[in-house]
């Protein structure tokens, strides 16, 4: 006899009631219903039977209504869960039920591909990875590490999905979206090392005293910045409950979940970089590249004008100066763009940018990386990355770049570039992160319009600037030019 629902089928069935309205339910909802998950073991057993997810929604959506018969389909997932030594109707069985009760649900899935005799073969589960099974799995011990397990890997996934849907969603960020991604699926392997029977019976959510605890937080979020914070410590936590109670029952699992957690802290450092910098440089649309020999007049005049015209970024990039001498220009660049309330990042020194107290540095690929960078620099200052390439935007992103520089664009009149990756690498990069992103290269106000056309919203510039008679009115005319951010700060 069977005695128990999963909250697969529980959460199946409220779906069908909530389709079928006054109606009634009827079998075509049920069976939707419980293959909408196409994670779940209903759907993941017709597609192991050569099933076609997609072909079957739509043939069913289009099928007459069929009556439900509950006492008929129970019946059939009893005898389907007899051959299986099961006490509980899991949506696998269900779905199994519902075949073996309706021979009207038969045309549409063997013409979705549904081979049957693979469906009613029983299906082997791997043993369990333990080196003295039978002492561990009649202990209570066991069934108490198992039922914590269970509990947070349910956690755990959750947590995932809604951080995936954050990156995807509200940071439309590409690279951020697929790691992830990349992250719940790990997950979902890890887990499965576990054979599902053994969480399942472990599971007793009518006495989990934690069901009936709240505290006023719970119901409370302030934005969704703070949503995607709470679910990564809500991830953290259950790994590291995983990954200790994972040691009782599967050391592969505990090694596995070991690893993770630590990807999990990167992705939370690389998700809450981004957004600190993307909110930080929400109006930053120019970037002016100062090299003194390069400049038609004096460095102070020229950052004091092109501030006038919108610059807000200014970075110095001097490769010939000793160090006492890039020193002491650092500190008048300092200065002078304090003076103008805008922002100073010194390229390829981050000791130096420490010492003049400048806000960020700049590296290139020859450079030294992100994390070096910023065990000198500290918490706090920015660090920009020169990409050239779609893996460079990735590796930039998960390093903890503030924003990248992505080009060269176009040849130029300071720089002379071996290759150019040219404005499809602006419409590649600009697709995969929201990171702050500035196209370089050659950038001036006759070719601005085609960065923007390729998605470019931030340009960084030196001769257009640097060589023009009037720096004010350069910078104006391409921020003019420039669309305006629509980063939120929701």
């Amino acid at each position: 006899m069977l005695d128990d629902m999963s909250p697969a089928v529980e959460r199946a069935l409220m779906v069908a009631r909530s389709r079928a309205g006054d109606q009634g339910l009827n079998t075509v909802h049920v069976f939707l219903a419980l293959i909408e998950d196409e994670e779940g073991r209903a759907a993941q057993v017709l597609c192991e039977a050569g099933g076609d997810l997609t072909l079957l929604r739509r043939l069913l959506e289009e099928h007459a209504s069929l009556p439900f018969d509950l006492s008929a389909t129970l019946q059939g997932s009893r005898e389907a869960a007899g051959e299986r030594c099961e006490t509980t109707v899991t949506g696998e069985f269900l779905l199994l039920g519902l075949i073996r009760s309706s021979e009207a649900l038969r045309e549409p899935l063997r013409r979705a591909g549904v081979a049957f005799d693979q469906l009613a073969a029983p299906i082997d589960l791997p043993p369990l990875p333990f080196a003295e099974p039978l002492a561990i799995r009649d202990s209570s011990d066991f069934v108490s590490a198992a039922r914590v397990v269970d509990a947070n890997a349910n956690r755990a996934c959750e947590s995932l999905r809604v951080l995936d849907d954050y990156c995807r969603f509200v940071l439309n960020d590409s690279v951020l979206t697929e790691q992830a991604k990349t992250l719940r699926h790990r997950l979902a392997e890890l887990i499965a090392l576990i054979p599902a029977n053994v969480l399942r019976e472990s599971r007793d959510t009518t006495s989990d005293v934690g069901t009936l605890l709240s505290t006023p937080g719970e119901m409370q979020r302030g934005s969704t910045h703070e949503v995607a914070r709470i679910n990564f410590k809500r991830l953290q936590e259950s790994l590291r409950s995983l990954e200790e109670f994972g040691k009782l029952i599967a050391p592969e699992l505990a090694s596995g979940i070991e690893t993770l957690r630590y990807r999990a802290y990167t992705l939370e450092r690389a998700t809450r970089i981004g957004s600190d910098a993307r909110a930080f440089l929400e109006g930053a649309k120019l970037y002016v590249l100062l090299t003194g020999s390069e400049c038609l007049a004096a460095l102070d005049w020229t950052i004091h004008e092109a501030a006038g015209g919108g610059a807000t970024i200014f970075q110095l990039r001097e490769k010939t100066l000793s160090d006492r001498e890039l020193i002491a220009r650092a500190r008048n660049v300092r200065e002078w763009t304090r003076e103008t309330g805008s922002l100073f990042i010194l390229n390829d020194r981050p000791d130096i940018a420490r010492l003049v107290e400048a806000d960020g540095v700049h590296l290139g690929q020859d450079d030294m990386n992100v994390r070096e960078a910023r065990r000198i620099l500290g918490p706090g200052p920015l660090i920009g990355v020169s990409t050239h390439n779609v893996d460079q935007v990735s590796q930039a992103v998960m390093d903890g770049a503030s924003y990248i520089g992505i080009g060269p664009t176009f040849p130029s009149k300071t720089k002379q570039f071996r290759e150019l990756a040219g404005l499809k690498f602006v419409r590649e990069a600009v697709a995969r992160t929201s990171l702050p992103a500035f196209v370089i290269g050659g950038v001036t106000d006759e070719n601005v319009g085609e960065v923007v056309a390729a998605g470019g919203k931030r340009v960084a510039v030196s001769a257009a600037i640097c060589q023009a008679e009037e720096p004010q009115s350069a910078a104006g005319i391409l921020v003019s030019m420039l669309p305006a951010s629509d980063w939120s700060r929701s």
